[in-house]
């Protein structure tokens, strides 16, 4: 059986785990001075200290950035309201950056405060 968790990089452990609780919904499993174990609808979410500008990879020269940038794979969270998922990103740091609406639900484009983009979506319309 293979099992997926998810791990995001970030510079300040104690305000993403903050972050993560308060506008995601996320707890907490264990805590370390390394990295932090949350746990939201059964998926396991990694939150890895690393200094911004250490090297990303083994191999290559990319660097840890915390400016807002774009990865073609990121977190979709599937939420019940989606004005309420928004209201709790925005007061909790992380912004909202456009809202899409249609006949199949919405979603919300987001970034947390480390500039790791995500999407909060609806499919109820």
């Amino acid at each position: 059986m293979v099992r997926v968790s998810i791990c995001i990089d970030v510079p300040d452990l104690g305000a993403a785990t903050a972050f993560y609780c308060d506008a995601l919904g996320c707890s907490v499993d264990k805590q370390q001075a390394s990295h932090n174990t949350l746990s939201a609808g059964g998926v396991t979410m990694h939150l890895l200290l690393k200094e911004a500008g250490t090297v990303a990879t083994g191999t290559g020269s990319c660097c840890r950035t915390y400016e807002r940038h774009w990865t073609p794979v990121h977190l979709d969270v599937d939420v019940d309201d989606l004005d309420a998922a928004i209201a709790l990103v925005k007061r909790s740091s992380g912004t909202v950056e456009s809202v899409k609406r249609g006949e199949w639900g919405a979603v919300a484009i987001c970034a947390d405060p480390f500039g790791n983009g995500f999407c909060l979506v609806s499919l109820q319309s």
